[in-house]
């Protein structure tokens, strides 16, 4: 008896086609949001020139942010009695931290080596969920494998820096 499923090789073809197109764009919108989501605030650390630089001795941290007073060490920053920075497992109170202050506000990032890494954890993290996109649907194993170990490393970068 007959198969009801007739195969012909052009249609394997253009699916084929289809799932690999669909999953390049799949990979390629994780990869631009990571990126997106870091940007926010690795330029502030990253391009530091004209930005003013100091620190700043974190006293209470509550609702998701910290705050401290800030002490200018570029030229040109004035001294502030109250800023605030992100809340996160890299903060913690009583601890004094480099920062770099965004344009027209009280709102600073860390600035240094943890900062940069801590600023592309987006990133890292997209890299890892990337990388479960290239082996499953796209089935290239070994840009799998380096997507997922850069991620890896930038997170445990991070990780070890804080």
């Amino acid at each position: 008896m007959p198969s009801a499923v007739v195969s012909r090789p052009g249609a394997v073809a253009v699916l084929r086609f289809g799932r690999c197109a669909a999953m390049s764009v799949v990979t390629a919108l994780i990869l631009v949001a990571g990126v997106w989501a870091s940007w926010g605030s690795a330029q502030y650390v990253m391009l530091t020139k004209g930005r003013e630089s100091g620190t700043v001795e974190v006293a209470d941290c509550g609702g998701g942010v910290c705050a401290g007073p800030y002490r200018p060490l570029s030229h040109g920053s004035l001294p502030r009695e109250r800023v605030v920075v992100e809340d996160s497992a890299a903060v913690r109170e009583g601890r004094t931290y480099t920062v770099v202050m965004k344009p027209d506000g009280d709102e600073a990032v860390r600035s240094g080596p943890a900062g940069i890494l801590y600023s592309w954890v987006p990133l890292g993290g997209a890299l890892l969920l990337a990388s479960v996109v290239v082996a499953g649907g796209l089935r290239r194993t070994r840009a799998a494998w380096v997507l997922a170990g850069s991620g890896f490393a930038l997170l445990t970068a991070a990780f070890v820096t804080m």
